[in-house]
């Protein structure tokens, strides 16, 4: 007899110091992140912000947040970013989960995450029909760019280092690497 596919009264029994995501029925339990995976998020949510959310010196016409609930058939995954365009997201939506896939995800890795999201949700970001998919580093200090091809994603680049890089779906406006791995002055 096989295992019981996971549930979401699985993922609300989880204690609050935990991250719980639903992938292909199996439940997986993850600590909160560490300051250096919490700063890159949040610093990259302020750089993409102005420009792509509010029109502030750069294009607008995006709709991002942090840590969604993304309802995507049986799996419900929270990545550390996405973003929808506005034109198929032009607001919040009055609901917890959102089941309209996103446009881009950017997952910040982390040594407790890492395996989970390269190999088991990055599928699932695939099949769902993700165009842009962003890995972070913020130890190895690097950004990986990856954009959807015929059902496969194909690695863009590897940004490194700190100097400021144009990256697809935002090349739009320089992103300034320093600023992810909390290097400001």
């Amino acid at each position: 007899m096989g295992k019981k596919p996971a549930t979401y009264a699985d993922l609300e029994a989880l204690p609050e110091h935990v991250v719980g995501e639903i992938v292909a029925g199996e439940l997986y339990a993850s600590p909160r992140p560490a300051f250096p995976h919490l700063t890159a998020a949040s610093f990259l949510m302020a750089l993409l912000g102005n420009p792509f959310v509010f029109g502030l010196g750069g294009p607008g016409g995006w709709y991002i947040v942090l840590e969604p609930r993304l309802n995507l058939g049986d799996d419900v995954l929270i990545p550390d970013l996405a973003g929808w365009r506005r034109e198929r997201l032009p607001r919040a939506p009055k609901v917890v989960a959102l089941a309209l896939s996103p446009d881009w995800v950017c997952e910040v890795l982390s040594p407790s995450t890492r395996s989970l999201d390269l190999k088991v949700k990055l599928p699932v970001y695939a099949r769902e029909g993700v165009r842009h998919v962003w890995f972070i580093d913020p130890v190895l200090r690097t950004l990986e760019v990856f954009r959807l091809e015929s059902g496969q994603y194909v690695q863009l680049a590897t940004h490194s280092g700190t100097d400021p890089v144009h990256a697809e779906p935002f090349e739009a406006v320089a992103l300034t690497l320093s600023v992810l791995w909390d290097e400001l002055g």
